[in-house]
């Protein structure tokens, strides 16, 4: 090995939690029945998922897509050990949730001071402090709850987000009691170095909070950027069923990172999911067909690199190489 190269340092296990029943078919023209989400939500809990995004306690009207997540919270079976939540607006959010036996939402901010400034008049920070009646609705009924910060790597209105920008709304969430927040790249244009970088101040001035990754695959970034968070020293990290959904901010934008995708690379390289890949692909192949197109996961395609591995005769492998 050259001297100069740098060891690549990955964390020995991950935790992944599947997004695509909401961040994923949110975006999708094909709505599921609650029938068909509880039929995925329970082959996610016997593939060894650890953390489950159902859905969202939303508008039906502005997310038609998300508008039986109740129900499918009240119907789907619960695995032990598995952490089921769904993203939420507002207090009537909580309210659903206690109403259908949810016990983790999640609220979400942009990073984009000008995105927020034109949709809601305030600060990300100054909506992060509105959150604080959700918080203590949600504590009082034993929800956990968490936060995202959305665009934390860029956004088409700012470009790159200001670091501090990030911390500003970091200090906003911990100031009304949550301390588990999730970096997302909802746009697509985060990179490699920049996810170092960032997770790794991030990392070490906020050790209190319990960090996960959110990363879209606009550009065909998504894996490689999961694979610096780690570098960095992440542990949890978003991934969507196909790789389906996508920025709606975004033109022509592609998906999210595609969880069989993910689950691949870390079984190549010795990081343990605990998430049985043959089944996450099976779950994936099942809402390509329920979507009715193709999507944008490269395992679905290729399949698995092991798969390949055949016993050849010496001449058909001679063959082989001589074309």
């Amino acid at each position: 090995m050259n001297e100069n190269m740098t060891v690549m340092q990955l964390p020995s296990a991950i935790r992944l939690c599947e997004v695509g029943l909401r961040d994923g078919l949110q975006n999708e023209k094909q709505q599921l029945t609650w029938q068909e989400k509880v039929q995925l939500v329970n082959a996610m809990g016997k593939a060894g998922f650890p953390v489950i995004e159902v859905g969202s306690f939303v508008s039906p009207k502005a997310v038609p897509q998300m508008s039986n997540t109740d129900q499918v919270f009240s119907e789907m079976e619960r695995f032990p050990g598995v952490e089921y939540r769904a993203l939420i607006a507002n207090a009537r959010g909580v309210d659903r949730a206690i109403a259908c036996g949810c016990e983790k939402v999640k609220l979400n901010v942009s990073a984009s001071t000008a995105h927020n400034l034109a949709n809601l008049n305030c600060t990300p920070s100054q909506s992060v402090a509105g959150f604080a009646a959700c918080v203590e609705k949600a504590l009082a009924a034993n929800i956990g709850i968490s936060g995202s910060i959305s665009m934390a790597f860029g956004s088409p209105w700012d470009k790159e987000i200001p670091i501090q920008d990030v911390r500003e709304i970091t200090e906003a969430y911990l100031a009304v009691g949550i301390n588990e927040i999730s970096l997302s790249d909802a746009s697509g244009m985060a990179y490699p170095t920049q996810v170092v970088d960032i997770c790794r101040e991030m990392k070490a001035s906020y050790p209190q909070v319990n960090w996960w990754l959110h990363f879209h695959n606009t550009r065909g970034l998504g894996i490689a950027n999961i694979l610096a968070g780690m570098q960095a020293g992440f542990t949890q990290f978003d991934a969507s069923f196909a790789g389906v959904g996508g920025c709606p901010f975004v033109p022509g934008a592609a998906g999210n990172v595609a969880t069989e995708d993910v689950l691949h690379m870390c079984e190549e390289m010795g990081v343990e999911t605990g998430v049985d890949l043959d089944k996450a692909m099976d779950i994936s192949r099942s809402v390509v067909d329920l979507v009715g197109h193709v999507t944008d996961s490269y395992l679905l395609r290729a399949g698995k690199s092991k798969d390949l591995i055949r016993e050849l005769p010496v001449g058909q492998i001679k063959n082989q190489t001589q074309k």
